[in-house]
C-alpha cells in the first residue's frame, strides 16, 4: 500500500492513529501503538502539567518512534500543558473541546504539527484557515463525547471542503472499515475503542471484557439535554441518566446539576475500578465488532493493514472483472 501524506507528514509506518481515550491512552498504549507503526497519543485530560510530565518521559523511555499529546482545551490546565508540549518538543498534538487558535502560532513556531479534531465542516474550514496541518473528522458511532453527524456523510464532505489531510474517525473497527474511511477520501484513520480492549490498554478487565461481549446494540447515548452527548455501553449508569433527561417527577426542566454529578468520576470509575454499573463504559459502536481482548497493538494493527489491503484489492478485482 503506498505510503500516505499523513504517513510522511508523522513519519509513521502505517496511517493508523490511536484515539486519545481520557484515562485509557497513557503511556503505556500510546508507545505500544508507535511502537507498532502507527501514531500513539497520551491523553491529557484535565491532569496538571507534573502529570503530563512524567507521562511524557515514561513514554520516550519506551519508544523512540513518533507519539503525539492531545490537549484537551477545557481543561483548567491547558495553558500549563501548551506550555509542557512546546518545551518539551512533542512532535505530534491532537485537540478536542474547543478551537487551538489562540495557541497556533506558539505551536507552528515551535515546528509542532497541529492536529484538530473537529464534527462539522465548518469547524473543519476554520481549522484549516488557522494554521492546522489535518483534522481528525470524527462520526457519532464513536465512544466517547460525539457530535451529530455519522462518519460516512460527514467525512466526504469535510474532504471536499478542505485541502488539508483528512482522519476519519467513529465507526472503524477493521480493515473493512479503513478501507471505507480511505475510499471516502481521509487520508488515515483514528480508533479508539479496539485499543481500548488491546494487552497493552490499562482499561480494567470488567471493562474490557464487557466491551468483548457487547451487541450492536448495546451502546446508547446520553447527555443530549447537557449539550454535551456521550457514547458508552449501558448500564445501571445510562438508565439513571436516561430517566433524568425524561424530566423525571414532571418538572417542566431537567435538572442539570444532578446531570452534571451523575457524570462526575464516571469514567475512572469504569477504566481504573472496573465498576460496570455506575460508571461510564465510554465505546463506540464498533464494540459488537469486536471478539477478544487478547491482542496487543502490534497485532491490532497488522490485522488491520492486512485486512485493509485485501479489501482494497478484493474488490478492485471484483469490478475490473464485471466491468469487463
Amino acid at each position: 500500500m503506498e505510503k500516505s501524506t499523513i504517513c510522511q507528514l508523522l513519519d509513521i509506518k502505517y496511517p493508523i492513529i490511536q484515539g486519545a481515550m481520557a484515562w485509557v491512552a497513557e503511556e503505556q498504549l500510546a508507545s505500544a501503538v508507535s511502537n507498532a507503526g502507527g501514531l500513539g497519543l497520551i491523553a491529557s485530560g484535565h491532569a496538571p502539567k507534573e502529570v503530563i510530565h512524567e507521562k511524557i518521559h515514561a513514554a520516550r523511555k519506551l519508544t523512540d518512534k513518533t507519539f503525539g499529546v492531545n490537549i484537551m482545551l477545557m481543561s483548567p490546565f491547558v495553558e500549563d500543558i501548551v506550555d509542557l508540549v512546546i518545551e518539551e518538543r512533542v512532535k505530534v498534538i491532537t485537540t478536542g473541546a474547543g478551537s487551538p487558535g489562540k495557541y497556533m502560532k506558539r505551536f507552528k513556531e515551535a515546528g509542532i504539527i497541529v492536529i484538530p479534531v473537529v464534527a462539522s465542516v465548518a469547524q473543519a474550514k476554520r481549522m484549516e484557515k488557522e494554521g492546522a496541518d489535518a483534522v481528525v473528522v470524527e462520526g457519532m458511532e464513536g465512544g466517547g463525547h460525539i457530535g451529530k453527524s455519522t462518519t460516512m456523510t460527514l467525512v466526504p464532505q469535510v474532504v471536499d471542503a478542505v485541502s488539508i489531510p483528512v482522519i476519519a474517525a467513529g465507526g472503524i473497527g477493521d480493515g473493512r472499515g479503513v478501507a471505507a474511511a480511505l475510499m471516502l477520501g481521509a487520508k488515515a484513520v483514528q480508533l479508539g475503542t479496539r485499543f481500548l480492549v488491546s494487552k497493552e490498554s490499562i482499561a480494567h478487565d470488567n471493562f474490557k471484557t464487557k466491551v468483548v461481549k457487547a451487541k450492536d446494540i448495546d451502546t446508547v447515548v446520553t447527555g443530549m439535554l447537557t449539550g454535551h452527548p456521550v457514547r458508552g455501553l449501558r448500564n445501571k449508569l445510562t438508565q439513571t441518566f436516561e430517566k433524568a433527561e425524561r424530566f423525571e417527577g414532571g418538572k417542566e426542566n431537567p435538572d442539570f446539576d444532578r446531570l452534571e454529578d451523575l457524570g462526575k468520576g464516571a469514567l475512572k470509575r469504569a477504566v481504573i475500578d472496573g465498576d460496570i454499573k455506575n460508571s461510564s463504559m465510554m465505546a463506540g459502536q464498533i464494540a459488537g465488532m469486536i471478539k477478544t481482548d487478547q491482542q496487543t497493538c502490534e497485532e491490532i494493527i497488522l490485522e488491520l493493514m492486512a485486512e485493509t489491503s485485501e479489501c482494497l484489492t478484493s474488490r478492485y478485482n471484483e469490478w475490473v472483472i464485471e466491468k469487463r
